[in-house]
């Protein structure tokens, strides 16, 4: 085994990258731990996030629970803020010490889209402010840091996005790099009106108007891009063998943008409400009923993602690295649509779907938490 200098970061791998830290086998020393930090950590703040914001909402709907439902969406909370902050100045840190290992990652066919868990996670914060932050903070604290999560989530996003957009299109790949990663970018964009809806009653009647213009656009973005990417990946599973078992996680992937489009959907009617006038109720239940349909589509892509995953566990086991958090985001962007549509429609049935796919969500944080922990004091989380 070769070693490369301390200042020298290591090529991109023909391997995928999740697949090729299972094989390292020396840790990395801690002088490299910033250079070659991992650009897909910050979905562990995406995870955390979602988790406690349907927490907070209280699926099932027990009045009984819901002081309980409260108090665990708050400690998840400050847990998601916690580890934000952390990754933050070590992403930081790693573009302003290391800019060439973090430009070499973007180039990175899979590692590049996992950039955009940054601006995605810095939104979700925002939605977590604007859902669990009044049990944390006062009122005018809560706009302020939903405020600042937002614009800079925003911004980051579409650069992220166009970025990695054009670092495809410059370059030639083949069809076995296409993977379920690729969604990162549209969710990141797809967050984007749910950050900017809850500021609405904030702003004067122009910017309010602004606002939900832009939301609308960030939502087209998110979802058209998740449209061709649906249809890449797609193709890449039927006409090619299954990805290796260590990309298996980023086949769950692809609920994000389906979850995150309807509530962002949903989110934009009932904001735009004091904008659109007569059209608004229109506009409503046009709303509610395209959210829906997507949400279907993301009810037989699931049951689909746990027949692959089945599948994968039968052929052998499925290497841990960042890659499991994609079975937390995901599932909870989809469980909190679910229970949004539930009560949107008031039917109890969707809202014990709700209630199910909320005890996934808890059960596959929980481990891939515990397996993250043990990895940090490992150190295997560190390898490349």
């Amino acid at each position: 085994m070769t070693t490369r200098p301390a200042g020298e970061h290591a090529p991109a791998s023909p391997i995928p990258p999740a697949a090729a830290s299972v094989l390292a086998a020396v840790p990395a020393a801690p002088g490299a731990r910033v250079r070659d930090l991992h650009p897909g950590w910050f979905a562990s703040v995406m995870g955390t996030a979602i988790l406690a914001v349907a927490a907070y909402d209280n699926p099932g709907g027990l009045p009984a629970l819901r002081g309980a439902a409260h108090g665990i969406g708050a400690v998840l909370a400050v847990a998601a803020y916690a580890i934000g902050v952390v990754l933050i100045v070590a992403y930081a840190a790693r573009w302003v010490r290391h800019r060439p290992a973090a430009l070499a990652d973007l180039r990175h066919p899979v590692l590049g889209a996992m950039h955009a868990t940054v601006p995605a996670g810095l939104l979700v914060l925002a939605v977590m402010t604007s859902v669990v932050g009044p049990q944390l903070f006062p009122d005018a604290v809560v706009t302020v840091i939903a405020a600042a999560l937002a614009g800079l989530g925003a911004v980051l996003g579409l650069v992220v996005s166009v970025a990695f957009s054009y670092q495809l299109f410059v370059s030639e790949h083949p069809a076995s790099a296409v993977n379920g990663g690729w969604f990162i970018p549209p969710v990141a964009t797809a967050i984007i009106p749910m950050a900017l809806m809850p500021l609405m009653p904030h702003v004067g009647a122009g910017s309010a108007r602004l606002l939900l213009v832009l939301g609308y656009a960030a939502l087209g973005v998110g979802f058209m891009l998740f449209l061709l990417i649906m249809g890449l990946l797609h193709d890449r599973l039927v006409l090619h063998t299954l990805p290796p078992a260590a990309l298996a996680p980023t086949v769950w992937i692809a609920l994000g943008p389906v979850g995150v489009s309807s509530l962002a959907m949903l989110a934009l009617a009932r904001a735009g409400q004091s904008v659109l006038g007569d059209a608004a109720a229109t506009v409503v239940v046009i709303s509610q009923l395209f959210a829906t349909a997507l949400w279907g589509f993301g009810l037989w892509w699931l049951v689909l993602a746990v027949a692959l995953l089945v599948r994968y566990a039968r052929a052998g086991a499925i290497p841990f690295h960042l890659g499991w958090w994609a079975f937390t985001f995901p599932l909870g962007a989809f469980t909190v649509a679910t229970l949004t549509l539930a009560r949107a429609w008031q039917t109890p049935a969707l809202e014990a779907v709700a209630v199910v796919l909320f005890l996934g969500l808890a059960a596959a944080w929980l481990v891939v938490s515990v397996r993250t922990i043990a990895a940090v004091r490992s150190g295997r989380v560190w390898q490349r």
